[in-house]
């Protein structure tokens, strides 16, 4: 298995702060468009539904990308690491139950970015679910099936 360059880098002065938010991003391997399956992308769904029913986060919006997900949600009884751990852990083991395979899943490593208390979160979470828009994917956000914020 080779290593993403500068993936080490993504870990360094990372911290978290309960009642922040941060909108994260996460890869799936070799960037395999797997979530291109409807009911692949469901079980990660069922990955953020549970951190959300555990308390761990406040879920804002979200959207699966065929390769890739965006998460924007305010941390709460947790870490940013564990959360992370969790989320790509137990959904690699949901998913590759249903496809029957033993592959690893995810890139090692997320991108995470919090967010400053003067950012408008709905402008936010608008920016999240447009990404299928602006990946030409569909011509209207209701088109896409995988994607979900607080204000709607």
């Amino acid at each position: 298995m080779s290593r993403q360059p500068n993936s080490h880098r993504l870990r360094r002065g990372r911290y978290s702060e309960p009642g922040r938010a941060y909108l994260v991003t996460a890869v799936v391997h070799q960037r395999q468009p797997l979530f291109n399956s409807f009911e692949l992308g469901r079980l990660l769904v069922a990955e953020f539904k549970r951190t959300h029913d555990a308390g761990q986060v406040n879920s804002l919006a979200w959207v699966i990308m065929p390769d890739h997900f965006h998460w924007l949600f305010d941390l709460h009884n947790s870490t940013l690491p564990d959360v992370m751990r969790q989320t790509k852990s137990r959904s690699t083991l949901s998913i590759n139950r249903a496809r029957g395979s033993r592959e690893i899943f995810w890139q090692r490593g997320y991108h995470d970015r919090a967010v400053r208390a003067d950012e408008d979160l709905r402008k936010m979470a608008r920016y999240v679910i447009a990404n299928p828009l602006r990946a030409g994917l569909v011509e209207q956000i209701g088109d896409y099936p995988l994607w979900d914020a607080a204000w709607l």
